[in-house]
């Protein structure tokens, strides 16, 4: 008897935890429906209405014409490469300066690391294009750092750092770190150092631990700065066009000529859609490889 109370007892709470969730979930929707339609009015239709133009010719016409130039033309297909290119050393040079010094941030207290953290956040309070000149004055041939190697003799003539790819990666390395660094920062600070020292503890050498452990357990903050930089680093336009003077040609610099010089928007929204392909596939591959939702859900 007592079982049968039990058995319905668990079928009417289980009914009023679902008609619950139901309910929650109708007023979650309900609340974040204003926010969905500014985002569809301000985000998606644009892009939707700049994308349909890539499937028109300049009579207006229906055709692949735009998508058939990108993949014949010798042009588009060496941009398609330089961008992937700086796009991935900007990436690994992003890895190697942020993650040890996430990991040296992650140990030191939380009021240090809070004060030391403010030095990596400072870029975001200038501009882009304030930081690109910036770097522009000390990469040129008579800026800081040609002087000070001249000065203290370890160079004869002064280094071409700037107008170039070198000083294109240097100034997209500087302005893409912090969003490597955060995530990971954010992943880094939520382990629990007792499980490092329960490895060692068990007989794992500190190396071991590390790897074992603290980078597995960084892996979805290290993943996410990953694909936030190599997005990002996809589109880049003012650095490159900047520092690159003129030699580097991105994907973001190509539509913008294209645009500006032949007033072709069939053509630069077609380098848009693949632009944004690009970046949905980054982001495809990373997961697949990876498993970047599992890495989240714990």
């Amino acid at each position: 008897m007592n079982m049968v109370a039990n058995n319905h007892l668990e079928g009417v709470n289980s009914k009023a935890l679902t008609k619950a969730r139901q309910k929650e979930g109708r007023l979650f929707f309900n609340l974040s429906l204003p926010s969905l339609i500014t985002i569809l009015i301000v985000v998606f239709i644009p892009v939707f209405w700049l994308s349909s133009l890539s499937f028109f010719d300049r009579a207006g016409d229906f055709s692949w014409e735009n998508y058939d130039r990108i993949f014949q033309s010798q042009l588009y297909i060496k941009t398609f490469i330089v961008t992937l290119k700086i796009s991935f050393i900007t990436l690994f040079f992003c890895i190697l300066l942020g993650y040890p010094l996430c990991y040296w941030l992650s140990q030191l207290p939380d009021r240090l690391a809070g004060i030391l953290m403010v030095f990596v956040l400072l870029p975001f309070w200038t501009s882009i294009l304030v930081r690109t000149y910036a770097w522009l004055v000390i990469l040129q041939r008579n800026g800081i750092i040609n002087d000070t190697l001249i000065s203290i003799g370890w160079i004869d003539e002064p280094l071409q750092l700037a107008h170039n790819l070198t000083g294109s990666i240097i100034g997209m390395v500087h302005i893409l770190l912090p969003f490597f660094i955060l995530p990971l920062f954010a992943s880094m600070r939520s382990i629990d150092t007792n499980f490092i020292r329960a490895a060692i503890s068990l007989g794992s050498t500190p190396r071991g631990a590390f790897w074992r452990v603290f980078f597995k357990m960084s892996l979805p903050g290290f993943f996410a700065g990953t694909v936030l930089v190599f997005v990002l680093a996809l589109g880049t336009y003012v650095t490159p066009a900047l520092l690159g003077g003129g030699k580097i040609q991105m994907l973001a610099q190509r539509i913008d000529s294209t645009i500006m010089l032949y007033s072709n928007w069939g053509a630069a929204s077609a380098l848009g859609v693949v632009l944004l392909i690009l970046a949905f596939a980054t982001i495809w591959i990373f997961n697949r490889a990876f498993g970047i939702d599992k890495l989240f859900m714990r």
